[in-house]
């Protein structure tokens, strides 16, 4: 999920982006506020609305999607 999450802000998000990784099993107490109830889980906060995902994040498309990025101009190779 973190190799997973890194390649997709690197290419939909560059410089644009803030991640921070909770080790459920040393910060249980985190876990419990933020609502996580299975592990790997993915919180964007900001910008609003607020998005959870599980999962390895591994359906780039998907993902996408959720996290709003389909709109955003981003540094994607072109195929054409």
């Amino acid at each position: 999920a973190k190799a997973n999450l890194t390649a997709l802000c690197a290419t939909y998000l560059p410089g644009q982006y803030e991640v921070e990784i909770v080790d459920v099993f040393k910060q249980p107490e985190r876990a419990l506020k933020d609502g996580v109830l299975m592990t790997p889980t993915l919180l964007k906060v900001v910008p609003a609305p607020a998005q959870r995902i599980v999962g390895t994040l591994d359906q780039t498309e998907s993902v996408i999607v959720a996290l709003g990025l389909e709109a955003i101009p981003c540094s994607k190779p072109s195929t054409a």
